[in-house]
């Protein structure tokens, strides 16, 4: 699972297998990338997790995507660990 920060500060969650690769699709100009973030560059990579199966990942991504604003920057930061989701 991956986080990524976009100019506005807007927070864009995501599961892959191969979070580099994704992030750079994320950021090339090919058409492989997330559609809601195409022209909100510079993204940054703010979190990465590796979570054990592919259905416990979606799992938390929904949980993570359900969280407010000020929660998932809590989550960011360490405050909010994935098991009190």
């Amino acid at each position: 699972m991956y986080l990524i920060r976009c100019n506005q500060g807007k927070l864009y969650t995501g599961i892959t297998t191969d979070v580099e690769r994704r992030f750079a699709e994320h950021t090339g100009n090919d058409k492989k990338g997330a559609k809601c973030l195409r022209g909100k560059a510079p993204l940054t990579l703010v979190m990465k997790k590796k979570i054990g199966s592919k259905r416990a990942a979606l799992r938390i991504e929904s949980r993570v995507k359900k969280l407010s604003k000020v929660r998932k920057e809590m989550f960011v930061e360490g405050k909010i660990k994935i098991r009190e989701l």
